[in-house]
């Protein structure tokens, strides 16, 4: 298990910005594949970003495409979410995700574990 702790969420206006981060405790955070999902009330949960786990490649859903970035700081044991240009659309529960090497993304058996969840709300 490599528990997972998310922060940063809040109430943002439309066209602003949020910084999400996921602190993972343990020594085996760099082993993990670090994906971002996201569900909005009466929603299915969705992908956001996913991003290897050396940093090397990064994955975005098209509705995020150029506006988010991932990021993560092995160092640090920390991935990060930066939005902008954040809109209404965007509100949901964050969630940041472990996810073993190799496994595929999406399928709930790849992950080790999952963080609480951060609440982000755009208003409009």
């Amino acid at each position: 298990q490599v528990p997972l702790v998310e922060s940063g969420g809040g109430l943002v206006q439309a066209g602003g910005s949020l910084r999400l981060s996921c602190a993972a405790s343990g020594r085996t955070f760099s082993r993990y594949s670090m994906d971002w999902f996201r569900q909005a009330p009466g929603k299915e949960r969705e992908f956001v970003a996913a991003i290897t786990w050396s940093g090397g490649s990064t994955y975005y859903a098209e509705s995020v495409k150029g506006r988010f970035t991932i990021s993560r700081d092995n160092a640090k044991n920390t991935v990060y979410l930066q939005m902008n240009s954040l809109k209404p659309d965007d509100t949901a529960v964050y969630y940041c995700a472990a996810r073993r090497q190799g496994a595929m993304l999406g399928v709930a058996s790849s992950y080790e574990s999952w963080g609480q969840g951060t609440q982000v709300t755009v208003s409009s």
